[in-house]
């Protein structure tokens, strides 16, 4: 779901019985969002999610009669999705609360500005599941070893840790103010300075990112990982 206030667009994931995870109509659903921003002119795209989470990672529901090339091909797509959303030519702001797993977090880490809600955790737990996704970009934020720290261990942090350790820029019980700085600042400069700002600020790998979840998804076995790691968490859950 999207709409376009002036110079400013905003994407909400609206898939809440879901957790807003990302499937493959949400994900196409972005990119659809994306390219309609772009053209309108926007200067600044908001990432929001409906309901108390906002993204809760790879979409699970149907793994059981996905195949292991479908599963390895949806989650190529998410990190493409992703190094869209890295590289786009305006400025991105993710707005999250409730959780923010996997690839959730990963969509949020793509963002310039990320305002974590007071309450909301992060975690990468792909890692559990044999997924090296989007590392490069994590590292950017945080650091080489503070990203390791929170891949090896898949472990979630609070809000203030992430605002800590460089994951969040803003912690805030109410994002308004902090989207609408983040939109003022956008559209303070012109298009295209804001946009070679971004090309010479920019330090990604997409093609090393790309390649290393290219050997991590083809592994034997990914679906069974993946599923053996479903059921491990919700035994978690259930004995909490």
């Amino acid at each position: 779901m999207s709409r376009l206030d002036g110079a400013i667009a905003t994407i909400t994931l609206a898939r809440p019985e879901r957790g807003n995870a990302l499937g493959p109509g949400m994900v196409a659903g972005i990119e659809a969002a994306l390219d309609a921003a772009e053209a309108a002119g926007a200067r600044c795209i908001v990432l929001r999610g409906e309901g108390r989470n906002f993204c809760t990672g790879l979409d699970l529901s149907g793994l059981a009669e996905t195949s292991e090339g479908d599963l390895a091909l949806r989650i190529l797509r998410i990190e493409i999705l992703l190094q869209r959303i890295h590289a786009l030519p305006v400025t991105t702001v993710a707005v999250a609360g409730g959780r923010v797993f996997g690839a959730g977090a990963d969509l949020f880490a793509a963002c310039d500005h990320r305002i974590a809600l007071e309450g909301a955790s992060f975690a990468f737990p792909g890692p559990g599941f044999g997924l090296v996704l989007g590392t490069g970009r994590l590292a950017g934020l945080v650091g080489d070893g503070t990203a390791r720290r929170l891949l090896l261990a898949g472990a979630s942090v609070g809000a203030a840790r992430a605002l800590a350790i460089g994951l969040a820029t803003a912690v805030v019980a109410d994002a308004a103010e902090a989207v609408a700085a983040a939109a003022e600042a956008a559209t303070r400069l012109d298009a295209a300075t804001v946009a070679a700002l971004h090309a010479r600020t920019r330090r990604a790998d997409d093609a090393g990112d790309l390649a290393a979840l290219a050997r991590s998804v083809a592994r034997p076995g990914l679906k069974a990982r993946v599923e053996a790691y479903r059921a491990q968490a919700t035994a978690q859950r259930g004995r909490g």
